[in-house]
């Protein structure tokens, strides 16, 4: 997470910032969703043939990490197959939707100050946690 101190003229541009991040988020995940129903259906059919041939050859399904090798904090998996493919985008998705979340209650928390009006003469210094607003002091100039 990056904490950043932004600057803003008014609650309006406030406002249409996480409005575009909110539409931003969306938009990356539905993409994610698209790609993780299309590797879905890859993975079953792929267990499934792995299923048969190990049935075939009379050894048993075994859940191991799958050749996945640490190097530090990184984990590196040398021959991916939809699995992991499918597992790395469950993750991401249920990142963006946790994020998508967490901006929308950010949107709705900050309704009152659309009602501000005008506020000519007055800044808006926000402590924002990676984009998402935690804090807000009102600057005059």
């Amino acid at each position: 997470m990056v904490v950043q101190l932004k600057e803003y003229d008014s609650a309006e541009e406030l406002a249409e910032n996480l409005d575009k991040q909110i539409g931003d988020a969306k938009s990356i995940l539905g993409e994610y969703l698209r790609r993780l129903d299309e590797i879905r259906a890859l993975a079953e059919k792929s267990k499934k043939i792995r299923e048969v041939v190990l049935k075939l050859a009379g050894k048993k399904v075994t859940t191991d990490t799958l050749g996945e090798i640490s190097v530090g904090t990184l984990n590196i998996i040398p021959d991916a197959n939809p699995f992991h493919e499918l597992t790395a985008i469950e993750q991401v998705v249920r990142s963006f939707q946790e994020r998508l979340l967490v901006l929308q209650k950010a949107r709705e928390a900050l309704k009152w100050l659309d009602q501000l009006g005008d506020t000519e003469g007055l800044r808006y210094l926000v402590v924002e946690d990676d984009g998402v607003p935690e804090r807000i002091l009102f600057k005059i100039y």
